[in-house]
């Protein structure tokens, strides 16, 4: 059974790039908290590709039914049904985890939220546990392609609070709770796969 009431093309041609990356990194990981679960089809992808985790969906509440509905029809046994989960409302409603993921997340929500996701994220993601980033980013002020500066402009012009973020501030967030960075993934249509791990 499919689920197609709310589809994102864009998380099923990044999907498979982003599950090559993350069965190797989250290889010894248990419990992963995806944060902004979006239309679930990540989650459901990335469950089925690593069936030893614990994948626990997340997201606003104005999401929710969306993401159930897709876990109910296609989700396997180590899927769970989302949380509601808002970045800015501190502490987190979730245990301790070993691994966070998130996907065009961080230029979607304002800067202050992004500074609100790291401090949820302090108490949350256990000695040793991974943190990974999907999406477009900034190195050293500049845009990597002119399609990104496009995309940014277009997204100040939804929001004058989103926008492609600076790699360095996000890596200063990380290295503020404890997180190291273990790679930089150059992924399709001029997004990276960012992995820090908290020592």
């Amino acid at each position: 059974m499919t689920f197609n009431s709310s589809y994102s093309q864009a998380a099923e041609n990044n999907k498979g790039p982003i599950g090559e990356v993350l069965v190797e990194a989250f290889a010894s990981c248990r419990h992963v908290l995806e944060l902004a679960s979006g239309t679930g089809q990540h989650a459901v992808y990335l469950s089925r590709l690593m069936p030893h985790l614990v994948w626990q969906t997340s997201d606003l509440d104005v999401n929710l039914e969306i993401i159930a509905a897709r876990v109910r029809a296609e989700g396997g046994a180590n899927l769970r049904a989302p949380i509601a989960l808002d970045v800015a409302d501190l502490p987190w409603p979730v245990p301790p985890v070993d691994a966070v993921f998130a996907a065009n997340a961080v230029h979607i929500m304002s800067w202050n939220h992004v500074i609100d996701m790291f401090q949820g994220l302090d108490p949350v993601l256990e000695k040793g546990g991974l943190l990974a980033l999907y999406g477009p980013y900034k190195y050293g002020g500049a845009f990597t392609t002119d399609s990104n500066a496009r995309f940014d402009e277009w997204l100040k012009a939804r929001d004058p609070l989103s926008g492609i973020r600076d790699f360095e501030a996000v890596d200063d967030l990380a290295a503020g709770i404890g997180l190291a960075l273990q790679a930089d993934h150059p992924m399709p249509a001029n997004n990276q796969l960012l992995i820090w791990r908290r020592g």
